[in-house]
């Protein structure tokens, strides 16, 4: 048994869920991955997958094989790519984690001219503000607004997120334009972020010279994620304080008005974040230089 070729037949099987989808990625017949995998659990003297006639699954033991086999397959098409030409024409998959705002705003209207730069690579986008386990969920790498608190993760901080608070004009036909910040507190709706895991709000955060003021208020909507907070902030539900960079053409178009100019709120760092201990493969290395190019191309660029 060639044991290298029969773990990426049992990898093909679990990523692609088929026999008949293995061997074609694999190119090789559906009998041959067949044999393989059957010679793999005969080695190993465990049964990895559960076959039916619809489906096929990995066992309790496969998939602890397949988290563990599949980071050495990676890491051995990494070692196999570093030399000649895929040092400037990087191949292979990149998985990254992002929020759904960085990824719809900033990041996937640019992935066109990443993908003019490096056509060989694929990139696999996770959508979601919740923790990602870099390693067990097989991420190369996040991008993450807010302070970084976790000691076992590496984070490059690429920029800062200004943030603006704004409303439509209708709704400031309606409730009127606030000249303070009290005025949040006791006159206006917000439209409140929070976060799932733990429904906590955060205070709106305003300062001008010395004077710093939190802001809690009244609301009508809370929201978990920025996309649903810019929408609602443009249904005319409230006062919205949102980054900047998701408000800034809606502001130019007239469907939002800036309020308070002469208050700011405090920047959020934007980071890259990656597992220690990890051979920063070439893919992450361009897809994080160009994430800081991007990140200065807008304006957030440290």
């Amino acid at each position: 048994m060639d044991q290298f070729l029969a773990v990426r037949a049992f990898t093909a099987v679990v990523e692609t869920g088929s026999f008949v989808k293995a061997a074609n990625a694999l190119e090789l017949p559906r009998n041959t991955v067949t044999k393989l995998v059957q010679a793999l659990e005969a080695h190993l003297r465990v049964k990895l997958l559960n076959r039916t006639t619809r489906r096929v699954s990995t066992t309790n033991d496969g998939t602890a094989y397949y988290e563990r086999m599949a980071r050495l397959i990676d890491e051995w098409q990494e070692a196999d790519l570093a030399l000649g030409s895929a040092q400037s024409n990087p191949r292979g998959k990149l998985r990254v984690d992002m929020g759904a705002t960085i990824a719809t705003v900033l990041v996937i209207p640019a992935l066109p001219e990443f993908q003019r730069r490096y056509p060989d690579l694929q990139i696999d986008i996770g959508v979601s503000d919740r923790p990602v386990d870099l390693l067990g969920d097989r991420v190369d790498c996040v991008v993450r607004s807010g302070v970084i608190t976790d000691p076992s993760l590496i984070a490059r901080q690429i920029g800062d997120m200004p943030f603006v608070t704004t409303a439509t004009p209708g709704y400031l036909r309606k409730h009127g334009v606030p000249k303070h910040p009290s005025d949040l507190e006791n006159d206006h709706l917000l439209i409140r972020y929070f976060f799932a895991g733990t429904g906590r709000k955060l205070p709106i955060e305003l300062v001008r010279g010395n004077e710093r003021i939190n802001v809690n208020g009244r609301h009508f909507v809370g929201i978990n994620d920025t996309n649903a907070m810019l929408a609602a902030g443009l249904a005319g539900l409230g006062v919205m304080h949102s980054p900047a960079f998701i408000a800034e053409q809606h502001i130019a178009s007239g469907l939002l008005v800036p309020l308070l100019r002469d208050w700011k709120a405090d920047s959020v760092p934007l980071s890259i974040v990656y597992a220690p201990n990890r051979h920063l493969s070439t893919r992450v290395r361009v897809f994080v230089d160009w994430m800081v190019e991007l990140i200065r191309e807008r304006g957030l660029g440290r």
